[in-house]
């Protein structure tokens, strides 16, 4: 059982910037692909990026592309995600999440959820 906790969440003004932590319990953090998705009120969980387990690999979906940042450190099982240029359609309960030896982009792909944390963007 992977527990995942995020962090960083908040309020913050269109065009600023946020950056969120996702800290997993699991010493094969390397193996995981790690995601993170959102959800806004009344809508579906949606992917936003994702890091690959083999060889950190990056991909991002095309409203936030060029503006968030997906990291890890493996050392400290954690990933991040550096949010610039926020805007107000960003506001979400942002969630992160893992998926053990595989690259992937759909939620039901993905075994450990964390909590979610909010970030809200104010125009």
């Amino acid at each position: 059982q992977v527990q995942l906790v995020e962090s960083g969440g908040g309020l913050v003004q269109a065009g600023g910037s946020l950056r969120l932590s996702c800290a997993a319990s699991d010493r094969t953090f390397s193996r995981y692909t790690m995601g993170w998705f959102r959800q806004a009120p009344g809508k579906e969980r949606e992917f936003v990026t994702y890091v690959s387990w083999s060889d950190s690999r990056t991909y991002y979906t095309g409203s936030v592309k060029g503006r968030f940042t997906i990291s890890r450190d493996n050392a400290k099982n954690t990933v991040y995600l550096q949010m610039n240029s926020l805007k107000p359609e960003d506001t979400a309960v942002y969630y992160c999440a893992a998926a053990f030896g595989l690259t992937a982009s759909m939620p039901s792909q993905y075994t450990y959820w964390g909590q979610g944390t909010q970030v809200t963007v104010s125009s």
